[in-house]
Order: C-alpha cells, then sequence, then structure tokens
C-alpha cells in the first residue's frame, strides 16, 4: 500500500496544520513527495516536511497567500525551479486546494470585508490558482478541492462560507468536464465538523458546540484530521481513477 503513489508528487495548499497538514503526511504514506504551501506558519510548515521525510519521501514547503492571485505567477516560477533542482522535472502530479480561513456570523451581521476576505481565499484564490496550476501538472493527475458539510446542511452563522463551498463544488463539476480531455480528474471532499485548530476557536467560545454536534452525528462524535486526510490520498491512486466529479462528504453522517 505505501508505493501506490510512488513517483508522484502532490502539491497540498495550506499544508502546514490541520486538515491540509493530515493530508500531506497521508499522501506521503502511500508513496508520493509532497510540496505543501503555508501562509504565514514556517516553523509549522518545517515541522510537515521533516516528518514527511522521515518516511522516506522527498518534501518542500514554499510560502503563498491564497488570496494574493497576482503573487501566483512568482510561486509557480519558483515551484518549477525547486521542482528542477530536487527532483529534476517541470512538473507535478496532484493538487490539492485545501487552504482557507473561517469567519462566521448571521447573515444580518456579515460585513462586506469578511464576505471579500472568504470569497478572495475559498473562490477566487482556488479557481485562479488552480487555472495557473494546470501548466504544471501531468496528464492523468487529480484535483481535490474542498468543501464542507455546512454545503449540504445548514448552521446558523456559515451563510458566506458554505456559500463559496457550494461554488467549488460547481467549480469542480465544470473541471471535471473541461479537463476529461487529459485524463485528470477532479473531486471535491466535503468534511463535517472536523476538530482542529481551525474549528478551535468556535469549540471554545461555545464549549457545548461539539457535544452538540456528536449527538446530531450518526458516529457520535466530531470528526479527526485522520478521517479525512486518507481519503484524499486514496483519491490520488489508480484505485479511485474512475471517480469523477463527484462530492464525498466525510462527516460521519451528520444531520442525516
Amino acid at each position: 500500500m505505501k508505493d501506490l503513489l510512488s513517483n508522484k508528487i502532490a502539491l497540498v495548499t495550506g499544508g502546514s496544520r490541520g486538515l491540509g497538514k493530515n493530508e500531506a503526511l497521508k499522501l506521503a504514506e502511500l508513496g508520493s513527495d509532497v510540496i505543501i504551501t503555508f501562509r504565514s506558519q514556517k516553523e509549522e510548515a518545517q515541522q510537515v516536511v521533516n516528518e514527511i521525510e522521515s518516511q522516506g519521501r522527498k518534501a518542500l514547503a514554499l510560502q503563498l497567500d491564497v488570496s494574493q492571485t497576482d503573487s501566483f505567477d512568482h510561486f509557480f516560477e519558483d515551484l518549477i525551479t525547486q521542482l528542477k533542482e530536487k527532483w529534476g522535472k517541470d512538473k507535478f502530479d496532484f493538487l490539492v486546494n485545501n487552504a482557507g480561513i473561517d469567519n462566521s456570523s448571521l447573515f444580518s451581521q456579515f460585513t462586506e470585508k469578511a464576505f471579500d476576505d472568504l470569497y478572495n481565499v475559498h473562490l477566487k484564490g482556488t479557481f485562479f490558482f488552480t487555472q495557473k496550476a494546470l501548466a504544471f501538472m501531468n496528464d492523468g493527475g487529480r484535483i481535490i478541492n474542498t468543501s464542507t458539510g455546512l454545503a449540504r446542511f445548514t448552521i446558523p452563522g456559515y451563510s458566506a462560507y458554505a456559500a463559496m463551498k457550494g461554488a467549488i463544488e460547481v467549480f469542480t463539476r465544470y473541471l471535471a468536464k473541461e479537463l476529461g480531455h487529459r485524463s485528470i480528474t477532479a473531486n471535491v471532499i466535503a468534511p463535517g465538523a472536523i476538530e482542529t485548530d481551525f474549528n478551535a476557536p468556535a469549540f471554545h467560545a461555545n464549549p457545548q458546540l461539539k457535544d452538540t454536534l456528536a449527538a446530531q452525528t450518526a458516529l457520535g462524535r466530531v470528526g479527526m484530521p485522520d478521517d479525512v486526510g486518507g481519503i484524499v490520498a486514496f483519491l490520488c491512486t489508480e484505485h479511485a481513477r474512475w471517480i469523477n466529479a463527484q462530492r464525498i462528504e466525510a462527516s460521519g453522517g451528520m444531520f442525516l
């Protein structure tokens, strides 16, 4: 199993912590080399690189702010330089669009600034980062976008965030259709409530929230990063080559 992705290279945005970190480590477990991006936590990113390299895989961390689309050309110039120096290649195989931010408030109180911040990262950033990445991806590759269970069920306060993710789900289907001629599949994973530092502020602000969500989940608990990362890694294997344009919810059965 550990060599299912040997000789492959994955790019995971936001891979320095949370779900992205777990996804990067799971890809490495299956044999893939991994490039992760981080926005500001360089030391955390280097720790992930060290963990991946301890598994015998090659790894690299590059700084990226997904909301800054005017930085993408420079990012990919740097990426290609690093690919040639470290791997002797000029393309990679898998793109995992994981980077994200959180901002929750009731619809009646949501600000335009907060809306724009979410839009620039989750929708505009993902859209144009993927567009730029295509020139540097091998045919037969994989694109995995990140949605949320909140695009199916509703929890007050997440109207803007869920709307962005709903758009990502539609975007993913279009990617699958338009990239089929290159044998690149595009799927979206939709986690439910996951106990990471991403959701920590919400759990801390409402100590009962985790128990409430667990009670509404068929498997009786909130999720952990390990519940999600392996799915992303599986979607990159040949076993998943016929899965395309699909929304895969990893929520343990929330709000059934």
